[in-house]
């Protein structure tokens, strides 16, 4: 069974529909594919429709913008309920403040490639959340780069003079909010150090008494050195080994599939979300 539990739309910033998603997830010979767009749930009803129609299982997901000290964390949680108070302000907060990073951004980027906060919104369309991937479409659109990638490399990482912080919450806090909502948690891409720095183990060791149950350990951004690394976590403090595509359609060369959650590890997740309360979308 192959299961692919990181995925984005056009609800945040991948380049197909949610249903797209699903449909290129059947078609890459998915059996059980996760819509984890960041800080929003809009997709998941037009997912689970597509989902349905095309035969596959679907998760319905988030990826959740935290912090600590600084430090950009990511965090997956699956079958939250998407109506849950504390869930609803936390998001709100976080995406309104992506979008004023994003201005930010833009204003600065301006100054020495041509690209403005309308052409970007453009972009962006209807998504619930804007950020930098929706600029680094507008430069490519402007010809300054080629893709999303280069447009991260050379222009919008986070060591960049042009990089911008935003608020977002504490993740501990994040992994009590959404487990409380019901969701699984899983941390991830931990040790993507390309990104930017990464934080130490004894973060995780807070998230996995916070109650984190997994970490994202095969993913195209872990080299063979920190999936070792990381295994040796996941087993020492008992969290499930995850593995995902971190798919953004045409916006990234992830490709469907290209790493995979193991099925007896997805057991272990839904183990995890029969031991808390159900999501209102199955």
């Amino acid at each position: 069974m192959r299961i692919d539990l990181h995925t984005h739309s056009t609800v945040s910033d991948g380049t197909g529909t949610p249903a797209q998603v699903m449909r290129e997830a059947a078609e890459a010979g998915l059996h059980i594919v996760a819509l984890t767009d960041h800080d929003s749930v809009d997709g998941w009803e037009e997912a689970a429709a597509t989902a349905a129609d095309a035969g596959l299982g679907f998760v319905p997901g988030i990826e959740v913008s935290c912090r600590h000290h600084g430090i950009s964390i990511h965090l997956l949680s699956y079958w939250h309920r998407p109506d849950d108070d504390q869930v609803a302000t936390m998001l709100s907060l976080t995406r309104e403040a992506r979008v004023q990073r994003a201005r930010e951004i833009v204003d600065k980027v301006a100054v020495d490639y041509p690209v403005t906060w309308e052409a970007v919104a453009d972009l962006a369309g209807d998504a619930a959340t804007v950020g930098r991937p929706h600029i680094a479409d507008a430069l490519v659109a402007q010809g300054v780069v080629p893709t999303r990638d280069e447009a991260f490399t050379d222009i919008l990482g986070g060591n960049s003079r042009y990089y911008v912080p935003h608020y977002a919450p504490e993740v501990t806090d994040a992994v009590r909010t959404m487990s409380a909502a019901g969701g699984v948690t899983v941390f991830a891409h931990p040790g993507a150090d390309a990104r930017g720095r990464i934080v130490t183990t004894s973060v995780i060791e807070s998230m996995a008494r916070a109650g984190l149950v997994g970490l994202e350990i095969d993913h195209r951004d872990h080299d063979e050195r920190q999936r070792d690394r990381l295994a040796r976590i996941a087993a020492r403090l008992g969290l499930v080994r995850t593995g995902a595509s971190d798919y953004h359609g045409t916006g990234k060369r992830n490709e469907l599939g290209e790493n995979l959650t193991d099925p007896k590890a997805f057991i272990a997740l839904e183990k995890a979300r029969a031991a808390g309360r159900p999501s209102a979308v199955n």
